[in-house]
């Protein structure tokens, strides 16, 4: 069922969405690195690719004119203005460490070469904030609202069902496994198997990469069901400190550098 006054941009939104978050998710190396693709595999791609789909879903938000569309749509921006900065903090950061954008030299250098640094320990607090905002979950945004006012990213959906609601669930949960991915990756690479390592090697990495899934969705749930939901004129205080860690994590790694 479809509004009458809705565009070809409220039809097609949610497969852009999807394709847009599909691609993202494909970049992020999950168990094995420096494979055949693993060049497209960039942070700053990364971080394109996400914003276009948040863009295409505050468009189609907005598409048929409802109010409470609108209202999801000026607040997913307004979210996004801080969230975007911090994540480009979080990049540079890294890949001034590592000497590069690519994820798969990242997890590499991180996996062999990194040592405890307060710069990582910063940017993986301000990524773990910045994936909460990404993903609408608590205390940004509660997923499972039916408060009109109350609602962000349910709000820009409100007017969907069926095939289309389903292609936007599904983009949703496969962001979701991106961020997790995307932190297992990053901060916690251990077991990722190299490339032509055989399959031993593959199915170590494959165990382990489950098992940080594992983790970090149990973490995610306790951590959800410990903590309320803020009001959202205090969520750009929330994402501003994500931002301040990401650019003091980027200061202390140049001062280190320093000396």
């Amino acid at each position: 069922v479809l509004a009458e006054n809705a565009s070809w941009l409220f039809r097609s939104g949610p497969y852009l969405i999807f394709a847009a978050t599909w691609v993202a998710a494909a970049l992020v190396p999950t168990f094995a690195v420096q494979l055949q693709f693993s060049w497209t595999a960039d942070l700053i791609a990364l971080t394109a690719l996400i914003g276009s789909s948040r863009f295409f879903l505050a468009l189609v938000g907005m598409d048929v004119g409802t109010s409470f569309g609108g209202i999801g749509s000026s607040r997913e921006m307004m979210f996004a203005s801080l969230a975007e900065p911090a994540m480009i903090m979080i990049v540079f950061t890294l890949a001034l460490l590592a000497g590069s954008t690519q994820l798969s030299v990242i997890a590499e250098f991180m996996q062999t070469h990194a040592s405890l640094r307060v710069s990582l320990g910063l940017a993986l607090i301000a990524l773990i904030i910045v994936a909460l905002a990404e993903n609408a979950r608590i205390p940004i945004d509660n997923p499972a609202t039916h408060l009109e006012l109350t609602m962000v990213h349910e709000a820009m959906v409100l007017e969907y069902s069926a095939r289309h609601l389903a292609v936007l669930e599904f983009a949703s949960a496969l962001k979701l496994l991106l961020y997790l991915s995307l932190i297992a990756c990053i901060f916690m690479p251990w077991g990722l198997a190299l490339a032509g390592s055989g399959l031993e090697a593959y199915a170590i990495g494959l165990i382990s990469y489950l098992g940080k899934l594992a983790v970090g969705g149990f973490l995610l749930a306790l951590f959800e069901t410990s903590i309320a939901k803020m009001r959202v004129f205090r969520v750009p205080d929330f994402l501003g400190i994500a931002l301040m860690l990401g650019l003091l994590g980027m200061l202390l790694l140049f001062v280190s550098r320093s000396f």
